[in-house]
């Protein structure tokens, strides 16, 4: 029953490796010259960034034990669409995670572009927006979704995982800050000692 969640979680960790080797441009360039180096670096990015996103998406749908939040537990909506019934107390609870969720990815996006996104290849500093208050408001995002998703869904193997997902999304940024101070130096590290990591400031 569990086979799709397991095929999930290892793709999951299987693209971290793909990403780490997507993130080095400096040493790609170096080694295929600066045009080709530039495209097999934004290759591994599109197959690592979008390959970790689809197997997550598996994580939240694979068939898996449910769970019940125990109160309100009679109350539910149908969704004919898929069908599925969602718990009312578990769409109240996982709403604020989805939401500030979303608007966490969707304004890192809107930030930094689709294409830097999609490829992890940075061509300036981003300080400004969500990028002031925290340095990976798109992975920080992401970790919230899948709390609010795997609620809303019942998915219980999926909320067991949470403490790996938020590994696998910290070992991405330890990598993707470790070239990023090899690309911009001194100006990258000034960026770090200012905005904490995965804990946004709530004061400027």
């Amino acid at each position: 029953m569990c086979v799709w969640f397991v095929v999930s979680i290892i793709g999951m960790c299987t693209m971290v490796p793909l990403h780490f080797l997507s993130v080095e441009h400096l040493k790609l360039q170096k080694r295929y010259g600066m045009e080709k180096g530039t495209k097999i670096g934004d290759i591994l990015g599109l197959i690592s960034g979008w390959g970790f996103f689809s197997f997550w998406f598996g994580v939240w749908l694979s068939p898996q034990p449910r769970f019940i939040i125990p109160i309100l537990e009679n109350l539910a909506l149908f969704i004919p669409i898929i069908n599925l019934s969602i718990l009312l107390v578990h769409l109240l609870i996982s709403l604020p995670f989805i939401i500030i969720g979303a608007w966490f990815g969707i304004g890192s996006v809107k930030e930094t572009t689709l294409k830097v996104a999609e490829t992890h290849r940075a061509e300036k500093i981003v300080s400004t927006g969500l990028y002031s208050v925290i340095r990976h408001p798109q992975y920080f995002g992401g970790i919230l979704a899948h709390i609010g998703i795997s609620i809303i869904l019942s998915s219980l193997l999926s909320l067991i995982t949470t403490p790996m997902v938020i590994l696998l999304n910290y070992l991405i940024s330890w990598k993707e800050e470790k070239e990023l101070v090899k690309e911009f130096g001194k100006d990258y590290e000034d960026y770090k000692k200012k905005v904490p990591m995965f804990i946004p400031k709530l004061r400027k």
